[in-house]
């Protein structure tokens, strides 16, 4: 590769860095790959890079030479500090209109201080999500860039190309909005994730311990549902872990530990979900229930002081699996109508322009939510581009309501039996609370007002009017303002 002819440099060859660039170079694209151990990139160039369109540099000032203008250079490091560590050392080798993108797991705001910081020294800033995982990196994720759009022109060809497509031919990569859009995206991609997870292991747990199904009846039922409403990768890949065996015949899903690790995205989307005020119950619920696992000794030791209903196992196991079915079902839907709403939100506070069928569209192949129905959200959005929750389109309302009964009869069936239910029990409870009209929190604030006087709102006088009552008889007049936290 001759200097300054190469297309992009990629600094990071742990394995999604090597994966993505073999992607890159097998669609054409000539690649710097550089890492600060450098022994690495002497074992990747000599080893999967061999024979392609791929040059090892040694030094950041040899990867500036290797590129053209305006330089791209993307970075496959773990977020955080790690990510300004990066930037500090590529930085005084750059120049305007040179363009820098973030591949991680980074936290929005923090791509958004990057870019303003940047753009003082006219460097255009990317905060790229990626999902997939090294089989998506390598054949194609689902990318999700956003932030300075003057880059979008000099990277779109890149990503575009080495990005997964549906089977139709669309290509699960677009721009998505400025600022920390694109991280942001991904971020509600990963809390979504970790709701689809838990309501999987739930559904399992529900068969195997009050279904009693055998281990090939589970199998065979995850592989049945791939084949539906609820085909999706993670449901593909649960049935093939339900019949991985180890040599003593056992599963081995039996044999790993039940105390679930996490990264921090969805945490992190559980805490903005606060901050914005978004009912983002399943997907928290999903993240507690990890920080539950991890409690396993405790857990060990509330065994055996606190002893479980005995098992009341269903007279139509048939039947059981159907609901269960439905019960993953609605949950699923609630969970992707819950994200929907958090990007929702998130725009209307930062004056973000999203796409909301675009990103379902992103998100349909390549990536580690890809589900059958991401289609039906994209023709939710078109049919109302200000739907407010996805629960009220025609097809998630009928789809809802067609799912009901089997979705109250399986969290019943937990709750009867002792087993934990958290993310389909909060699915259940978020979809009642956003059907009823009316809601006890008339009570709430009259507790409020009761010992804060912090006021409240009339049914009987206009929106925007707020009243207090004295209801100690202290002959105060004094009241708390009335805000939202």
């Amino acid at each position: 590769m001759t200097e300054k002819s190469a297309d992009i440099a990629v600094i990071g060859l742990a394995v999604m860095g090597q994966n993505l660039i073999l992607n890159m170079a097998d669609k054409g694209h000539k690649v710097v790959a550089y890492n600060r151990t450098t022994t690495k990139v002497d074992e990747f160039v000599a080893g999967p890079a061999q024979g392609k369109s791929i040059v090892g540099a040694y030094s950041i000032k040899e990867m500036k030479s290797l590129l053209k203008r305006p330089r791209k250079i993307m970075f496959m490091v773990k977020a955080g500090s790690v990510v300004d560590a990066v930037i500090a050392e590529v930085l005084p080798f750059l120049e305007a209109g040179d363009i820098l993108i973030d591949g991680g797991n980074s936290h929005h705001p923090d791509t958004e201080r990057r870019i303003e910081e940047l753009a003082k020294h006219g460097i255009l800033y990317v905060g790229t999500g990626i999902s997939g995982g090294e089989e998506g990196a390598r054949h194609g994720p689902s990318i999700m860039p956003g932030g300075d759009e003057q880059a979008w022109p000099h990277i779109k060809d890149i990503f575009q190309s080495v990005a997964a497509r549906t089977p139709q031919g669309d290509i699960c990569c677009d721009w998505v909005g400025e600022g920390g859009a694109g991280h942001f995206v991904k971020m509600v991609h990963n809390g979504i994730e970790y709701g689809d997870m838990q309501l999987i292991a739930e559904a399992w747990d529900l068969l195997r311990r009050v279904g009693a199904l055998s281990d090939e009846e589970i199998a065979a039922t995850f592989a049945e549902w791939n084949s539906g409403d609820l085909e999706s990768y993670l449901i593909e890949i649960t049935a093939e872990i339900l019949q991985r065996r180890e040599a003593d015949g056992k599963l081995l899903v039996d044999n790993i530990l039940d105390a679930a690790g996490q990264k921090g995205t969805g945490k992190w989307t559980g805490i903005e979900a606060l901050d914005f005020g978004v009912p983002l119950t399943l997907i928290t619920e999903a993240v507690f229930a990890r920080a539950l696992s991890a409690l396993k000794a405790e857990r060990v030791q509330a065994a055996q002081i606190l002893p479980a209903p005995a098992i009341v196992s269903p007279a139509d196991k048939k039947l059981f699996v159907e609901q269960v079915r439905q019960a993953l079902f609605a949950s699923k839907l609630i969970s992707y109508a819950q994200g929907f709403m958090m990007m929702r939100a998130a725009a209307a506070e930062k004056d973000w322009d999203l796409n909301y069928g675009s990103i379902a569209m992103l998100w349909r192949s390549g990536c580690i939510i890809r589900s059958a129905f991401l289609d039906k959200i994209r023709d939710a959005y078109e049919r109302r581009t200000d739907l407010p929750s996805l629960v009220i389109d025609p097809w998630f309302a009928e789809q809802l309501l067609q799912s009901q009964s089997g979705w109250r009869a399986a969290v019943a069936s937990a709750v009867q039996n002792g087993i934990p239910l958290p993310a389909m029990t909060s699915a259940l409870s978020f979809y009642d609370g956003y059907r009823s009209e009316v809601l006890p929190a008339n009570l709430l604030q009259a507790q409020r007002d009761y010992f804060g006087a912090h006021t409240y709102e009339r049914i009987d006088k206009p929106r925007g009017e707020f009243y207090h009552t004295d209801w100690i008889n202290s002959g105060a007049f004094a009241q708390s303002g009335s805000y939202s936290a």
